[in-house]
């Protein structure tokens, strides 16, 4: 047990979260590489150790082991060399859930090739952007027509692009990339020399989904993956040799948190059910009881639009351990979903930019509170920052900072904006990277979310922070999911707006809305009323599954300036 773990950590086992933030360590070597000293250990450890078990819609059922990842990366990364890939070269990954992503991804960290994960809804202007700000060399996907379409158009635009290739499919102007996988050989040698990575090497970039402003080109290095052993084993609790599940698509931060590279280190295996087109809830929940998932991490909509169906048609008792990130999670969730399973819900707290930063790491060593984001990721020096630049009091809110991260670079962290020198100088070699979260801690050291910078609101004088006015309209029954946002008011200068997604027997009337209204006042102070609501058959987000506040307080501006 812990057979990769005990090649990085000193101490695994820790009796308190006190003793855990004291003493935490990992140790990172020098060339450290996850397909090697991840996949390939594993594979030469326990041949037929189980990775990856991937299932789809249509019944399709895929099981492989260490030892067929390490065979089909090495094939592949002979393929990806015989097109003239090589260490430092740039190549776009867009694959939805495909289990050739982790084939891929593997291949390419063992060449040195930066990986950037792309989500299926890009556009050819979106495509255009990434491929150019990061000279992408060849891009792999997924056998979608929308996507094929966009690259298409896309590809004559990108500079640098040579190669596009596409899952188990001949297209003109495409290379197929189960025949390039066939053909390679399945003996690759670790590259030495110059060929050879190190550890702060770039080895992939995200793109953030961003609200506002074009996306960032976010860097990692080689040492990013050993930053989620800290995302795998201490908040999400996956076992080894048992199925993990997070939901997300490959496109995305949040994959790496979940799908890869902490469960792996951890050896546990990956369950991937490949959904397409809309999020089903009875589909997810039936996944999970046929294949008695263990681990399970979604993020907080997918709880709620959960907590709709009738969860005792469901046997969910294989459920050991219950995780979410993506939004705040509201107390009112956490409440229904422990009634109706039994299992408490560990939110996680962070960013593309590195692995967890805070959690509510288990109740064997705190108990989760309500409201709460959990404490701080030891890996990290985390301290809230207020206007003045001086650190906060106990009950002070200010802005989630991690500290000097120039003169101690931090596993995990992100090493700064890829081919930007200096976005990396402004955002990361000052007091230290502003994640731009504001935050308050209590004395027993619980960190609690108020909102991101630009979500709160200012309300004749008042500072009203988003996430406590949403968790008190998510308490009532005919509200799935809400986002609280300011909207322009002659007077107040701003006023509180809720847009409303409604549960199923629930419609819009002025009754309704009078009686959330009155509803929030009672949860909370009287002046954080949502003066306005607006009802809606979803909400605008991001592809991470981010609430877009920013584009909604965008249109309530436009309709504000257009009317005066």
């Amino acid at each position: 047990m812990d057979y990769l773990l005990k090649q990085f950590l000193p101490q695994i086992e820790f009796s308190s979260y006190e003793e855990f933030k004291e003493k935490f360590k990992i140790n990172v070597p020098d060339h450290f590489n996850f397909g090697y000293d991840v996949v390939d250990a594993w594979a030469e450890a326990e041949p037929e150790k189980r990775a990856l078990l991937w299932v789809n819609e249509e019944g399709e059922e895929k099981s492989f082991t260490f030892t067929d990842i390490k065979r089909l990366s090495n094939k592949t990364a002979n393929f990806f060399k015989s097109l003239g890939l090589k260490k430092g070269d740039v190549v776009m990954l867009i694959l939805r859930r495909r289990w050739e992503y982790w084939v891929c991804a593997t291949a390419l960290h063992k060449l040195g090739v930066i990986l950037i994960p792309a989500t299926l809804q890009l556009t050819k202007k979106d495509i255009v952007y990434r491929g150019n700000a990061a000279g992408v060399k060849a891009v792999i996907c997924v056998n979608d027509a929308f996507v094929i379409s966009q690259v298409e158009a896309a590809a004559p635009e990108i500079a640098s692009l040579k190669n596009k290739i596409l899952v188990g499919e001949k297209r003109p102007g495409w290379l197929d990339l189960h025949e390039g996988m066939d053909a390679g050989s399945d003996i690759l040698l670790r590259p030495a020399g110059d060929a050879a990575t190190k550890t702060d090497d770039v080895m992939l970039v995200y793109f953030t989904s961003g609200t506002t402003g074009m996306p960032k080109l976010v860097q990692h290095n080689f040492a990013y993956p050993l930053g989620h052993i800290v995302t795998a084993k201490y908040w999400q609790h996956v076992e080894e040799n048992k199925l993990h599940m997070s939901v997300s698509d490959s496109g995305w931060a949040k994959f790496g948190w979940g799908k890869i590279y902490g469960q792996w280190i951890c050896g546990a295996t990956v369950f991937c059910y490949d959904m397409v087109g809309k999020f089903d809830p009875k589909k997810l929940l039936r996944m999970v009881e046929k294949y008695g998932v263990t681990t399970f991490c979604v993020p907080p909509t997918m709880y709620r639009f959960m907590l709709q169906e009738d969860l005792s048609q469901y046997d969910l008792s294989c459920l050991h351990h219950c995780a979410t990130a993506g939004e705040p999670l509201n107390p009112e969730v956490v409440k229904q979903w422990k009634a109706l399973t039994g299992q408490q819900i560990y939110e996680g707290f962070g960013q593309s930019e590195g692995p967890v930063l805070m959690a509510n790491f288990g109740s064997e060593w705190f108990a989760p509170i309500e409201g709460s984001t959990g404490k701080p990721n030891p890996l990290y020096d985390i301290q809230l920052i207020n206007n003045e630049g001086e650190i906060c009091e106990d009950g002070e809110e200010g802005s989630l900072t991690i500290m000097d991260v120039k003169n101690h670079p931090p596993v995990g962290l992100f090493t700064g904006y890829y081919k930007n020198p200096e976005q990396t100088a402004e955002k990361l070699y000052g007091v230290g990277y502003n994640t731009g979260d504001v935050l308050w801690r209590d004395s027993d050291g619980y960190y609690r979310f108020v909102g991101r910078n630009d979500d709160v609101i200012k309300c004749s004088g008042y500072r009203i922070g988003p996430f406590e006015v949403e968790s008190a309209l998510i308490a009532h029954p005919a509200v799935v999911e809400c986002a609280i946002t300011g909207a322009p008011d002659p007077i107040r200068g701003q006023v509180v707006k809720a847009t409303v997604v409604l549960a199923k027997g629930f419609t819009p009337s002025p009754e309704l809305t009078k009686e959330l209204q009155t509803h929030v006042k009672k949860l909370t102070a009287p002046y954080k009323y949502p003066r306005i609501i607006e009802y809606v058959e979803e909400l605008p987000k991001t592809v991470g599954g981010k609430i877009k506040r920013a584009q909604i307080r965008k249109a309530d501006e436009d309709t504000y300036n257009n009317g005066n």
